[in-house]
């Protein structure tokens, strides 16, 4: 009996197996958020992300099994490129201030801009259909940017910075603050541009001051 290995079963040295190629999958990614970002969710179809990201459609399924795991995986990259901006501010050694500064900065700019915006709007948007969509978009995954900020929080509790016994709650309050006469009136529509950075820096300056009110050890 010829024992010989089915050759489309094996990887040959220096071959990546199928789908494990991560320069291949994030070709495909930047092809989908063109196309997601130009017409919406709805709109958009696998032969158009096929075309943006120039490969073929056989290709685009051993990745993704569908529109909808391609949507989470590009909402995904996105949340930890952000996830690793906020945690390389959030270890640098400095005081607790400039710290929340940089931080709500970085969040309050991501959260408003366009393509953020335009994302959390396509989702709203199909909820009625596919409300799993939903419900993926708006979970977290186990490192975050509040997962960050928590441990972050954590580590200043611990040095006698901050007193709280919440720092979960803590860190959703301090991203809200950020955020506040900001968010709602773009996600709406309201605010047609994404608010200047003066503005999201008085609207940190604010929510710091209002943290530190509440969290900040005082003499």
């Amino acid at each position: 009996m010829d024992t010989t290995a089915d050759r489309s079963t094996v990887t040959q040295p220096g071959r990546r197996a199928a789908g494990e190629d991560p320069a291949k999958r994030e070709q495909i990614l930047d092809g989908a958020k063109r196309v997601f970002m130009k017409q919406g969710f709805e709109a958009a179809s696998m032969n158009d992300i096929t075309r943006a990201a120039g490969v073929s459609k056989g290709t685009i399924y051993v990745y993704f099994q569908n529109k909808e795991d391609l949507f989470e995986d590009m909402v995904e990259r996105e949340r930890s490129k952000l996830t690793e901006s906020v945690r390389h501010v959030l270890d640098a050694n400095q005081e607790l201030e400039k710290t929340l500064e940089e931080f709500g900065t970085l969040f309050a700019t991501h959260v408003t801009n366009d393509s953020t915006i335009r994302a959390m709007r396509m989702v709203i948007a199909a909820n009625h259909r596919l409300p799993k969509l939903c419900r993926n978009f708006f979970s977290t995954s186990t490192v975050n940017p509040m997962s960050v900020l928590q441990a972050y929080l954590d580590r200043q509790v611990a040095a006698g910075v901050l007193v709280c016994d919440d720092t979960a709650h803590a860190a959703r309050q301090f991203m809200e603050l950020t955020t506040v006469g900001l968010f709602k009136p773009r996600i709406f529509g309201v605010m047609e541009e994404a608010p200047l950075k003066a503005t999201i820096e008085k609207n940190v300056a604010s929510a710091i001051r209002v943290f530190t009110a509440a969290y900040g050890v005082r003499s």
